[in-house]
């Protein structure tokens, strides 16, 4: 799965400022990034992809933060498939 650098996240989200993804992430309406480095953040695709279509399909901000919450958890299940595979 891609992993999004800062600048993919703001084009897919139609965002210019580099301080938005993180005001997002505040307000619980964009998952937290995953580190990629030591000092460098990414966002999985599929992530960022869909919430942007939840904002599209006109979703309310409680809305997003539930699928906030998913996608977390999603990325607990997948690390636990990872581990059980190895």
């Amino acid at each position: 799965m891609p992993i999004w650098r800062l600048r993919e996240v703001k084009a897919e989200m139609g965002w210019r400022s580099d301080a938005s993804p993180y005001n997002a992430i505040r307000d619980g309406v964009l998952t937290t990034g995953v580190a990629i480095g030591q000092r460098s953040k990414g966002w999985p695709d599929y992530e960022v992809k869909a919430i942007a279509a939840a904002r599209i399909a006109g979703q309310s901000d409680a809305e997003i933060r539930e699928l906030v919450k998913e996608l977390h958890s999603k990325r607990t299940e997948l690390a636990t498939l990872q581990g059980a595979a190895e």
